[in-house]
């Protein structure tokens, strides 16, 4: 997979640096970010969490997604009002048809975990 040097990080858009900032002036943005060259956008099912997928899915309708490597990450869940990190693979195969679903896309570029499942041997998240 070759991507440009330089990548867009997509987590502040949604989530955790203030409130989620305006669809479509995000939307605007990952379009510039993409007509300037940047080819690597990064998100994950945990920013929002789920509404940054979803945003990403709206920005990469049609040829924009064929403009891009896109990268999402799982490991992260909520359960009862908390956060777990969890690598089981039941939950990693459900992250990801989640993950497919809210992008609006048949295949991710780069999946990864965002959290080490440490109760867990990586061989059998993987």
């Amino acid at each position: 997979m070759e991507v440009s040097l330089q990548g867009l990080g997509c987590m502040s858009m949604s989530a955790f640096y203030g409130p989620p900032k305006p669809e479509p002036d995000m939307i605007a943005l990952i379009h510039h970010a993409i007509q300037s060259g940047v080819t690597f956008l990064d998100t994950s099912d945990f920013y929002g969490p789920h509404t940054n997928e979803l945003l990403l899915g709206k920005a990469l309708k049609g040829e924009v997604r064929e403009k891009v490597e896109l990268a999402t990450k799982f490991g992260v869940r909520a359960r009862e009002g908390k956060y777990e990190i969890c690598g089981d693979p039941a939950y990693v195969r459900e992250a990801c048809e989640g993950s497919l679903k809210r992008l609006d896309i048949d295949s991710i570029d780069l999946y990864y975990q965002h959290r080490i499942d440490t109760r867990l041997p990586i061989e059998v998240t993987v």
